[in-house]
């Protein structure tokens, strides 16, 4: 059996951090102001901003972990990817144009200026720091976990090495500079995986295109009440997205609302067409890995296949693009997620919001993920991030479609959702995680898949303590809708009409 060479992959691997800090370098040298750094002063069209969030928000789910289900469970998996993309559909009817209309910089920014509250925006600061780590402790042991396969170094190796780059490329340029990053990164991913996957779907046909059988698979969704399990997915992946830090701050870099829409249309193009490649590697791996079922390592079952289906320099040639394109995936995923957590820190924990501060909250944003993936056991990637998205969807999802459209929200009511809907689905996160409740049983089910509960905790205690506080409506109601559903052209006339 051939294995991969490691030379080749430490070539790809080199090259792409070698490209990122390249590509970064020509964001810094056009980078002046804080708002560039912060929202690329605004100015970030539609094409350029969509492969900019797909590149982000295409991580290490997408690119190894999706694959692993489908490999270990088979096609009930494929809810991951659908529920992936359905989540900007979400995004683009309710949030996407208010959002960007609103003139935050940041998820705290749009509280606070929507509720007029200090108590909210520090507590929206803190779950979009926890959501942010816990996004991107995955990446960092994806990293880890690409190397020591492809090149045989050490499994910390690969966490830091991300986490030095995304510092280098988020601290010299901010949004301005990582915006060419994710677009060069979103390109390089799609030809990555695209590739490796005609070359190997051949192979496969020149074996006489031997059966995929899913028979044998780990039944999660079947053996642990499948149908609540599913929705709890579905419902987690859907209305998650619009609540995850690093794709939020990147509607406020668009010029105006329409094109934050056009954005989110592009979006929903660029990332459909990745999400079809994954689930050929899943499919073929049950046939050229099976071991990767037993072995605890499912999602390397896409770095693996160009060796064990091709083998020879062209298996060693695919398998190096597959690297490079793997940690793009994990350098862009983690620099949107600094981007937004550093973002926060500066605003709301630094006594100073300029570059320099800015500077050292990056250290800061990545530092603590750091840790923790070195420290703590390695969860399947698809399934961690999965968690991210049960945690967004329970508090910033009720926060931001009731501040948007919902004329009596009040600061006591996002308090009340935020801490029973988001610290609900956290502790059931943190529950999971920790091993503390195993499957089978309602338990389990119950806190691996949180969202179809949490969610309408958030939902309704917003809505019930709002109601209870009439008079705690913050005065400014009507100005801040007025210009989150208004088009900027109108709300600019009737400005220039009171001054008359």
């Amino acid at each position: 059996m051939s294995t991969p060479d490691h030379t080749a992959s430490w070539v790809a691997v080199a090259l792409v951090v070698l490209a990122t800090v390249l590509v970064g370098g020509f964001g810094l040298r056009i980078s002046r102001t804080t708002s560039d750094f912060y929202v690329a002063s605004r100015t970030v069209r539609p094409r350029l901003n969509a492969a900019a969030i797909s590149g982000e928000y295409l991580s290490a789910a997408s690119f190894l972990g999706v694959a692993g289900l489908v490999l270990l469970h088979g096609p009930d998996m494929l809810w991951y990817p659908v529920g992936y993309t359905a989540g900007y559909l979400v995004l683009l009817v309710f949030v996407a144009a208010p959002l960007r209309r609103s003139g935050a910089y940041t998820l705290p920014d749009f509280a606070e200026g929507r509720l007029e509250s200090l108590q909210v925006r520090r507590l929206v600061s803190i779950l979009v720091v926890g959501a942010g780590w816990l996004y991107l402790v995955p990446q960092l042991q994806g990293a880890g976990l690409t190397l020591k396969i492809l090149t045989g170094a050490p499994g910390w190796l690969g966490d830091v090495l991300v986490a030095t780059v995304v510092t280098v490329a988020v601290a010299a340029g901010g949004m301005r500079s990582i915006t060419f990053v994710q677009v060069f990164q979103y390109w390089l991913k799609l030809t990555a995986l695209l590739v490796p996957a005609l070359f190997l779907v051949l192979a496969w046909q020149g074996d006489g295109r031997p059966r995929v059988s899913f028979d044998d698979q780990f039944a999660v969704f079947r053996a642990d009440h499948p149908l609540y399990a599913t929705y709890g997915l579905i419902v987690a992946t859907f209305l998650g997205t619009m609540g995850l830090p690093h794709v939020v701050v990147r509607f406020y870099t668009s010029p105006n609302g329409r094109d934050a829409r056009r954005t989110t249309v592009a979006v929903l193009a660029l990332v459909g067409l990745f999400y079809l490649l994954p689930p050929i590697y899943g499919a073929l791996g049950r046939l050229y890995a099976p071991e990767l079922r037993h072995g605890g390592d499912a999602d390397a079952a896409v770095l693996l296949l160009p060796a064990r289906v091709i083998g020879g320099l062209g298996g060693d040639l695919l398998g190096a693009l597959i690297a490079g394109g793997a940690f793009a995936a994990f350098l862009s995923t983690a620099s949107g997620l600094t981007m937004a957590v550093a973002g926060v820190i500066t605003q709301d924990v630094l006594p100073s919001r300029g570059v320099r501060h800015f500077r050292l909250a990056t250290v800061l944003a990545i530092a603590v993920p750091l840790a923790g993936s070195l420290l703590v056991s390695r969860v399947p990637v698809a399934d961690a991030v999965g968690m991210a998205f049960a945690v967004s969807a329970s508090s910033f999802c009720p926060l931001l479609v009731l501040g948007i459209w919902w004329r009596r929200l009040t600061p006591p009511g996002a308090i009340a959702g935020l801490l029973l809907g988001g610290g609900s689905a956290l502790l059931a996160v943190a529950i999971t995680v920790s091993g503390a409740v195993t499957p089978p049983g309602w338990p389990h089910a119950l806190l691996a898949w949180p969202a179809v509960w949490s969610v309408p905790v958030g939902f309704l205690a917003m809505i019930l303590v709002s109601l209870a506080t009439p008079g705690r409506i913050p005065p400014g109601t009507n100005a801040a809708m007025t210009r989150f559903h208004l088009p900027e052209a109108l709300t600019s006339a009737r400005g220039a009409g009171r001054e008359r």
